[in-house]
């Protein structure tokens, strides 16, 4: 049994989303966009430009904070410009209520699920992590 009475234990790869869908820091907003739509996704993972370079992440709350609500032209801005980087990123294995403490204490709605590698498995959103773990 764990501290909080439950006997399974809820980890971050038991509610996470295996699709990671990537763009080039070097795309316009508007691809970005376009992307999204097309997928119906509120997030994208940056790739890595290289090998020491970080996994970079733009959200749909990136795209409303920095380029719709000053009135900047999607086209002529690019994802590297707005994107966060390095992106929260979480093991696939940590406990579901650690992840939770850390998306709070840094203000973000989602991570990056990693393996032990540091290779993308997907994403996990705080919405998922706390209403898995919620009593019904």
């Amino acid at each position: 049994m764990n501290d909080q009475g439950d006997t399974r234990a809820v980890r971050v790869a038991d509610v996470m989303g295996s699709e990671v869908h990537t763009i080039d820091g070097l795309a316009t907003v508007a691809e970005a966009v376009a992307t999204m739509k097309r997928l119906h996704i509120s997030s994208l993972v940056v790739n890595r430009r290289h090998d020491d370079d970080e996994l970079g992440l733009i959200t749909v709350s990136d795209l409303a904070r920095e380029v719709i609500a000053p009135d900047r032209a999607p086209d002529r801005v690019n994802v590297y410009e707005i994107m966060s980087k390095p992106a929260l990123a979480v093991r696939s294995g940590m406990l579901a209520r650690y992840a939770v403490r850390l998306l709070v204490r840094f203000g973000v709605s989602r991570a990056l699920v990693v393996d032990d590698d540091g290779a993308p498995l997907g994403l996990v959103t705080l919405r998922d992590l706390v209403l898995e773990q919620a009593p019904e």
